[in-house]
């Protein structure tokens, strides 16, 4: 018989975490259910409740996790091209939406219904946007109308990502990765063109 290591409450609640992220994976935000995080953890229900309190709390505390994993999985290389480096945190969204598109999708649509997702969902979102800026000063001028721009672009990505995920519709991933890098620069340069 094999003895059970005691964890610190620290350790614990890190374990759950890392249990709702592998659930998040390939469950929607509802299939994880108090019951399933402890059966899959061989602890009481009443021990979930006591490092989180709520089933709203892990949830939150999951998705806290998943955006700041999705935030850091994301960030492009230190060097190259702005297109290159764009492209490589593209390929990493794409990545971190393939391996988590169940969770992935039940916190877009989550986001709408509940304001404390939303807010995690703004924030993640806002850092993925921001970091645009601050990476490549020359590649986009940091304005009102660029800072549009770059929003909307976003969220035509985020929206192309997940419906090819449901149904490539003929576009191949490398297709998919080209159309999202490239247009991004054909938006700005309309901008700063005046034709906008």
């Amino acid at each position: 018989m094999s003895q059970r290591t005691r964890l610190t409450p620290e350790q614990r609640r890190e374990q759950l975490l890392d249990l709702g992220i592998r659930l998040f994976a390939n469950h929607s935000l509802d299939e994880i259910s108090i019951d399933v995080v402890a059966r899959e953890a061989g602890i009481s229900r009443g021990l979930l409740y006591h490092y989180f309190g709520d089933k709203m709390a892990f949830r939150e505390a999951v998705v806290r996790r998943a955006a700041d994993a999705l935030v850091a999985q994301t960030a492009p290389p230190e060097t190259g091209e702005p297109v290159e480096r764009l492209l490589a945190s593209m390929t990493a969204y794409v990545d971190f939406v393939d391996a988590n598109y169940e969770g992935y999708v039940s916190m877009v649509r989550g986001a709408a219904s509940d304001p404390v997702l939303r807010q995690i969902y703004d924030d993640a979102f806002g850092a993925l946007g921001a970091r645009i800026f601050k990476a490549d000063v020359d590649f986009v001028s940091d304005t009102p109308a660029a800072r549009l721009i770059v929003r909307g672009w976003q969220a035509m990505s985020e929206e192309l990502v997940l419906s090819w995920k449901a149904d490539p519709a003929g576009l191949s991933r490398e297709e998919l990765l080209e159309l999202l890098a490239g247009s991004l620069p054909v938006l700005l340069e309309l901008l700063g063109s005046g034709e906008l």
